[in-house]
């Protein structure tokens, strides 16, 4: 009975967090990140102020709690790697089964949700800022990982960064094309060629790359 009664009490404070981060967007994404107070999404939501707070922590986590995991997927992939695997190979076989998935944090969710949250931090600077320090702070987090494993602190902060990269790059292209007005599924069509594109560049080096003619 006890452990039925704290997963229903999880629960309820699972509807509570999604339906406070639902309703923060879509004011967010009416009025301005900046134009909209956390008592106005109290109110909204039907909580107190205080209630935020304690879910959220700060008005940018209204925005990126969710996502923060995501952060460190690339590390993550190379942590949770199996004997034999490289590092390359790891984050490659990740990024191709958030494809497969329709993941949202690589672009390619169905749903305009995901995309109107990208446009909302892009469209805000102190958002891109925290996005910015977010994303440096997952590609340390890989560097580090690395650097354990290997003892070169220096080639790992190179490959993570490259690794980060390649990835930034991937989803950046996924969101240009469904902007467009191509669906999720006609830019995960032809995802497996971009991708292998992508990390063969850090897989074979960069020499003969862009040779001038």
């Amino acid at each position: 009975m006890a452990d039925q009664a704290m997963g229903l009490r999880d629960r309820k404070k699972m509807q509570t967090a999604r339906r406070i981060y639902r309703v923060a967007i879509e004011l967010f994404i009416e009025r301005g990140f900046d134009n909209v107070s956390v008592q106005e999404v109290a109110d909204a939501a039907e909580v107190s102020k205080m209630t935020v707070f304690n879910y959220f922590g700060t008005k940018e986590d209204l925005i990126f709690r969710p996502m923060e995991e995501h952060f460190g997927d690339a590390a993550r992939a190379v942590r949770e790697r199996k004997p034999g695997e490289s590092a390359v190979e790891a984050v490659r076989r990740q990024f191709l089964e958030m494809v497969a998935g329709r993941d949202p944090s690589v672009g390619l969710n169905p749903e305009p949700f995901a995309r109107q949250v990208r446009r909302l931090v892009v469209e805000t600077p102190v958002l891109m800022e925290r996005a910015f320090v977010a994303s440096q702070k997952g590609t340390r987090e890989l560097a580090d990982l690395l650097a354990a494993e290997t003892g070169d602190l220096m080639c790992a902060t190179i490959a993570a960064a490259t690794l980060s990269a390649a990835r930034n790059a991937l989803v950046e292209e996924h969101h240009r094309r469904v902007a467009e007005g191509e669906s999720p599924d006609q830019v995960a069509a032809d995802a497996a060629e971009r991708v292998r594109q992508a990390f063969g560049l850090i897989e074979n080096g960069l020499s003969g790359y862009a040779v001038k003619q």
